[in-house]
């Protein structure tokens, strides 16, 4: 029989300590004990004896109370159990905010680009984000950051002197929360809010030495210099190739055909984002034959004297031309660039696409269309060839062509 409201009014309590049940069917019962009327289930799930408590009579009803229990019977149908706490949607979100901070987004984007970057790089980001972002806004849930809480982040940097530092972060922040809109966590990256809000970055161009007898003094010294094999190397072959620091420091074994007289620098590796092919002239060889011997084991062809896990710092070069006596306003790392591309246009005569195409610049066909790696390969290589040859030549003291002052920016 089922239960009416009449009856249930009626009911006390008989006194035994568990209660008294009366069933309504479909196992729903009434649990009268003490002066309370309880509403119960008994079901059944994942093979154990549950029961689900409904409310107290006659805050529920008998009608409420039939609702109930078969809205629990539908959860049951739907192999969903119905104890299962509910939470409501306005507490869902904000669970999910919580654990969807900046932190764990940026952690998400590191892990994403990690299979497109040196080891080096990411190890550097990783630091920017522990040392000047985390601690200001890597708990913060990514759909609540503004533009204020970023600029506080870069604002901080900048306060120490790091201009620079504060513009790379910002665009680290950005890249992060981009990240996140493709992912869900957030609607827009905030930071071109910024615009205009940090100094500006002066421009300044690499210090270069592009008058040929002064480059001869630099590279008697680079021959001259007394140090471990790796460094030296490197110093040795950066007038040789002209790429850009980070490019060469990073250089694997396996981006090397010494037999076929080729270096191939993977996109991932590039400024433009395209792969980008170094011809090697003899001397070049020689150098990086005599390295294989010491480093070819490993995967860095100038790997850390610290660790072979990690490549040569990207302060070593410069280093080394400070220890050689040539002070920052007089030559860089990356000048090496600038001094190749001045020479070789101005004392050489070489073609200046041929050149920019070696400098990995960005060269335009007469229809408008960018080059690829390959183009003029053959003449690239007998340039390259030319240039180590003129190299040797100032090196060991034959007669130079004086070069005019050069002013203007250099290769980037």
């Amino acid at each position: 029989m089922t239960l009416t409201d009449l009856f249930i009014r009626k009911l006390k309590h008989s006194g035994k300590p568990s209660g008294d049940k009366y069933s309504d069917g479909r196992s729903l019962y009434l649990l009268v004990k003490e002066s309370n009327k309880y509403w119960r289930m008994n079901y059944r799930y994942d093979g154990r004896h549950k029961t689900l408590a409904l409310g107290i009579y006659p805050e529920v009803s008998l009608a409420e109370a039939r609702e109930l229990c078969a809205d629990a019977r539908k959860l049951l149908r739907a192999g969903v159990d119905p104890r299962a706490p509910v939470i409501d949607p306005y507490e869902q979100q904000r669970r999910q905010d919580s654990q969807n901070t900046f932190r764990a987004l940026a952690l998400l984007w590191l892990a994403k680009m990690d299979a497109s970057r040196s080891t080096a790089t990411q190890e550097k980001v990783l630091a920017w984000l522990e040392h000047d972002v985390f601690p200001y806004i890597g708990s913060m849930p990514v759909s609540s950051i503004k533009p204020r809480d970023v600029l506080g982040v870069v604002q901080r940097v900048e306060a120490r002197g790091a201009v620079d530092s504060a513009h790379r972060i910002k665009q680290l922040c950005g890249q992060v929360l981009r990240h996140g809109v493709a992912i869900g966590w957030s609607e827009r990256d905030v930071t071109p809010d910024l615009k205009g809000a940090l100094i500006a970055v002066p421009r300044t161009n690499f210090a270069a030495i592009t008058e040929p007898k002064e480059l001869a003094v630099l590279l008697r010294a680079i021959h001259a210099y007394n140090g471990h094999i790796v460094p030296v190397s490197a110093l040795k072959l950066t007038p040789l190739v002209f790429v850009r620091p980070g490019e060469l420091r990073a250089a694997e074994w396996r981006e090397f055909d010494l037999d076929g007289a080729a270096w191939r620098i993977p996109a991932a590796k590039m400024k433009m984002r395209m792969e980008h092919m170094v011809p090697l002239s003899t001397q070049a060889l020689e150098i990086l034959r005599q390295l294989r011997r010491i480093t070819g084991h490993g995967k860095y062809v100038f790997p850390s004297l610290r660790t072979e896990q990690a490549c040569m710092s990207e302060n070593t070069i410069n280093a080394a031309l400070r220890g050689m006596g040539f002070a920052k306003e007089v030559m860089t790392a990356h000048g090496f660039r600038a001094t190749a591309r001045t020479i070789m246009d101005e004392v050489l005569g070489e073609r200046v696409d041929l050149i920019e195409h070696q400098l990995a610049h960005r060269v335009i066909d007469p229809n408008g269309r960018a080059y690829n790696r390959t183009a003029h390969l053959p003449a690239r290589a007998a340039m390259m060839q030319r240039w180590a040859d003129y190299l040797d030549k100032l090196r060991i003291g034959a007669d130079v062509i004086p070069l005019r002052a050069v002013t203007g920016p250099g290769p980037q």
